[in-house]
């Protein structure tokens, strides 16, 4: 399946109308991407992505400098702060955000992007109209949503987070409660583990709070990005392999430059881009929150004798958590960019 929107090819745009077979050529001003790999983002997407770190850097660097967050007693096994000496209502895993929006966080990206992917005009009439847009839209909140059970919630068994802190050494405290007869291992879950009061310890522990926050607010974003362009009167090109070997620019064909958000559409197309901004945002505030108060990157200053040791303990919990989330991201945005027979079935976001 060829690319239905307009197409550079040595520096000019071809419009191509697959329904017609027909091409016409016509320069214009669009910016050319920044790379020529397919496999590299352009440059709104760079700035968009460079979002994470930067949340996750200015949430650890708060953790170091602010005197009480810095001094809070901390848990490393149950990831929380005492709640009478929590520095912060952010930093009790009881807070409502926490409680109703990260820990059922699936389920808020899945009502935002069904919102905007049958409410907002760019992917076909308002209402449930399946178009081969949406189609390949829900081809990539579908394998989104593989990867979040496989690492979360289930993968032939207990998912990988918790395969992982296994298979790490972890182990729960309650041994002989969840560890089978005759010396044979069990992979039991962290959950069932906290729900019978034992404690899950020993092992490398991803955070399932970055990986779910950073995934999911990613990908809402990645997928509402052409929109937010159009918006401002942008183009991005997004470069694209063929399947001869050659590359071809292609832009967004979105309709009429800067065109308000949902305008065309009224209160349904407005709510089908603004749910997922509301979404993002709140990611965004409880990634930092995160970042902030739990799983903390440096810690643990002990006393040994009259001596300070000062441990630098680098947990890699929300970095390892940020890296899975962005191999899912890279599969579903980038990847079939280089692959074209990838590209027809899962497309892209605006084309």
């Amino acid at each position: 399946m060829a690319p239905s929107g307009p197409v550079r090819r040595n520096g000019h745009i071809t419009s191509k109308s697959t329904a017609q077979g027909t091409s016409s050529m016509t320069t214009t001003d669009y910016p050319v991407a920044s790379s020529s790999s397919p496999l590299l983002p352009t440059s709104a997407e760079t700035l968009l992505l460079s979002v994470y770190p930067a949340i996750l850097l200015l949430g650890s660097l708060f953790s170091l400098l602010d005197p009480s967050a810095r001094n809070a007693p901390y848990n490393p096994v149950s990831q929380s702060h005492p709640p009478a000496q929590a520095p912060s209502y952010f930093a009790l895993k009881r807070n409502f955000l926490n409680a109703y929006f990260v820990k059922i966080n699936w389920f808020w990206v899945s009502t935002a992007y069904v919102a905007f992917l049958f409410l907002h005009s760019v992917n076909g009439p308002p209402g449930l109209v399946l178009t081969p847009r949406r189609l390949r839209g829900l081809v990539r909140y579908g394998i989104a949503t593989a990867w979040w059970t496989g690492l979360t919630q289930w993968f032939f068994g207990p998912g990988l987070i918790d395969r992982g802190f296994k298979i790490t050494g972890g182990a729960c405290e309650l041994a002989s409660h969840f560890e089978g007869t005759g010396g044979k291992r069990e992979y039991v879950t962290g959950q069932a583990c906290k729900i019978a009061g034992g404690e899950w310890k020993g092992g490398h522990d991803i955070s399932g709070h970055v990986f779910i926050l950073v995934l999911g607010s990613a990908f809402l974003a990645m997928e509402i990005l052409p929109v937010l362009l159009r918006k401002r009167g942008m183009k991005d090109e997004r470069v694209l392999r063929r399947r001869d070997g050659g590359v071809d620019r292609v832009a967004s064909d979105l309709g009429a430059d800067g065109e308000d958000i949902g305008e065309s559409d009224g209160s349904m197309g407005k709510a089908g881009t603004w749910t997922p901004i509301a979404v993002i945002g709140l990611s965004w505030w409880m990634l930092l929150m995160t970042a902030a108060y739990f799983h903390t990157w440096f810690e643990k200053v002990s006393r040994v004798g009259f001596d300070f040791l000062i441990t630098i303990d680098t947990k890699t919990a929300q970095s390892t958590g940020f890296l899975v989330a962005f191999s899912a991201l890279f599969t579903i945005f980038f990847l079939p960019r280089a692959i074209p027979e990838m590209r027809d079935i899962v497309g892209m976001p605006g084309i």
